[in-house]
């Protein structure tokens, strides 16, 4: 079982947006057995928040189930559960890091790094653009479960 964990600064967005567009991909293959997705933050700001309603609206839109996630922090613990940190940018990258502790195992990675076009997803909560969010995060999760299925 691969386990994968996406995060971002407030666990509200981004990442509840990659742990459930995953999670879709996933179980549309047929392995749902084979993951367990989860999401989290690199701050404390909105622990206990639900995801953002634009979030929750874009999902909606494509048909993309939305549980009940509540936001949580990420831990230095998640670095040993975790096979894949998986963060938004590159502060993301910063933070998963030093919560970790360092990163030995090179488990830590940005989700644009599995596509051709690297680089950081901008944060819908300042730019108000979940759509755009939702094309970088179904290209990376989609280039990111590729990777794990081709290293079987």
């Amino acid at each position: 079982m691969k386990k994968i964990l996406f995060c971002c600064h407030g666990n509200i967005c981004r990442s509840t947006m990659a742990q459930y567009v995953m999670q879709y991909l996933v179980d549309q293959r047929g392995l749902t057995d084979c993951f367990y997705i989860d999401s989290a933050a690199t701050s404390r700001e909105e622990i206990g928040s639900r995801p953002h309603r634009g979030t929750q609206q874009k999902l909606r839109e494509v048909g993309i189930p939305c549980g009940d996630h509540r936001a949580v922090q990420m831990t230095r613990q998640d670095y040993e559960k975790y096979d894949y940190l998986i963060g938004m940018d590159i502060w993301n990258i910063r933070n998963m890091t030093r919560i970790a502790g360092g990163d030995p195992e090179e488990k830590i990675h940005k989700l644009l790094d599995f596509t051709e076009r690297k680089g950081d997803i901008a944060d819908p909560w300042y730019t108000g653009n979940f759509d755009e969010t939702y094309v970088d995060v179904r290209e990376g999760c989609e280039a990111l479960l590729a990777y794990i299925l081709s290293q079987r």
